[in-house]
């Protein structure tokens, strides 16, 4: 038996955020993780992806690079050495991770873990006691009824980021997220791609006009949809996988991928036996994290929250702080900031127009279309920043679609939650040439003074 303040299950974003804070403010911790530090984002997801999706970037690049007066060839994609170079960026992140763990002080126990009872964790034949616990088990690669994911031709993302060669052609069932990356990644090495998504537009939780934005980009690409149409069966033989639609349309490749969200990890657990309240694998919490168990917690995937790993940070320090008294503000989450990485990038902050109306607003909106920003155009990228704003009032949302504008978000966010109006933004000054000053015109031009935009 092994007392602590802090007993921690899981070590993704969520679990370690909460390990180095609760540390920070002199709690004992003990971090429990049956895998590796990090969790999925790390290993499995944010990370790796991305390492794709630039290794991607750069294959386009040398393609079109006669646009811009360089002369260069693309042959092929070596997976072994792309692979090389997401796995070194990996195992950089995981070693500076662990050491960083290890200088807070914090115990780090590698096992699988069960919560025993209110206070206690069973972890590799050892009883790990705390005042209180945070659960942070994460979540996994769902898939369809009927739909047996077998790791070679119909596989999960898991699988996607491990490839050591690149498919002639691929399925990808569902254009949320990880869809529309994996299918940028694939169509940017070479492959023929289709997705499949049931519902009417692809990244269908992010403002209508985003979403028509990107799919007129991903045509232009070569990248092909099928969209509110839902999936009815799919059958394989040694040379392909064939899926076959609801309205009969039948499609078929090398490999299918199943991208259709990821459900949490907390069956078999011990959650349910402690008294815990779920719903549907969820475990259920309040505006600060805590369960219906006094003295647990629940953070990251495994609450019914947005499942970023920025979230999960921020649950994860929000937990430790309430645990140690300081009383921190609870997370809004129309606040937190939203990307799809593919090419072009979608990102936003804040309620869609749909949202907006439905919460009672008189709203206003605003398009800044980026032909009209002179970075965006020496970058060849089109796209639009678009404000959502309460009239006479506060900015609602802001989205975005174009190369790198996720990196705009930073900005995005600040006035968002500052509930800035467009006046508060338009008198900053923008640096010349930036994607950002496509922040400042649209403020201008909401605030009825446009520079490099019609009136």
């Amino acid at each position: 038996m092994a007392d602590f303040d802090l007993v921690i299950l899981g070590g993704g974003s969520g679990g370690y955020a909460a390990a180095l804070r609760a540390s920070q403010l002199g709690q004992k911790v003990v971090l429990i993780e049956k895998d590796k530090l990090g969790g999925t984002c790390l290993h499995k997801g944010c990370i790796p992806t991305k390492a794709l999706l630039h290794a991607g970037e750069i294959a386009d690049n040398t393609r079109h690079a006669g646009e811009f007066g360089v002369k260069a060839d693309f042959h092929a994609m070596d997976m072994s050495a792309v692979n090389s170079y997401k796995d070194g960026v990996i195992a950089k992140l995981h070693k500076g991770l662990e050491g960083l763990v290890k200088s807070r002080n914090v115990t780090y126990v590698q096992a699988a873990g069960r919560l025993i009872s209110n206070n206690t964790v069973e972890a590799g034949g050892t009883k790990y006691t705390g005042k209180n616990i945070v659960l942070a088990t994460g979540s996994y690669p769902k898939t369809l009824p009927g739909l047996e994911i077998d790791g070679k031709q119909v596989i999960t993302s898991e699988q996607a980021i491990k490839l050591d060669y690149v498919p002639k052609s691929v399925i990808v069932l569902g254009g949320g997220v990880i869809g529309c990356e994996f299918a940028s990644v694939w169509k940017s090495f070479g492959s023929q791609v289709t997705i499949i998504e049931g519902l009417s537009h692809l990244v269908a939780l992010e403002d209508e006009s985003s979403s028509k934005q990107l799919e007129r980009a991903f045509r232009k690409r070569g990248i092909n949809f099928e969209l509110g149409v839902k999936f009815k069966s799919a059958t394989k033989n040694k040379k392909d996988v064939s899926v076959v639609l609801e309205d009969g349309k039948e499609f078929s490749a090398e490999i299918l991928l199943v991208a259709v969200g990821r459900g949490p990890v907390s069956q078999g657990l011990g959650y349910e036996e402690a008294g815990i309240k779920m719903d549907r694998g969820y475990v259920l919490v309040d505006n600060k994290c805590r369960t219906s168990v006094a003295g647990v917690w629940a953070v990251g995937d495994l609450i019914p929250t947005p499942q970023l790993a920025h979230v999960g940070f921020a649950e994860g320090i929000m937990v430790a702080e309430e645990i140690a008294g300081l009383n921190p503000r609870s997370i809004n989450y129309d606040g937190i900031p939203r990307v799809t990485y593919s090419e072009p990038e979608v990102a936003s902050v804040g309620l869609s127009a749909i949202a907006a109306k439905a919460a009672g607003h008189e709203v206003v909106e605003l398009n800044y279309d980026l032909a009209g920003n002179g970075k965006a155009n020496i970058l060849k990228t089109a796209g639009s920043v678009k404000l959502i704003a309460k009239k006479n009032g506060p900015v609602l949302g802001i989205h975005m679609v174009g190369s790198r504008v996720g990196e705009l978000l930073a900005e995005a966010q600040l006035i968002f939650n500052w509930e800035a109006d467009a006046n508060d933004v338009a008198q900053h000054i923008h640096a010349h040439p930036t994607l950002s000053e496509a922040m400042g015109e649209a403020h201008l031009a909401l605030a009825g003074k446009p520079l490099h935009a019609h009136g």
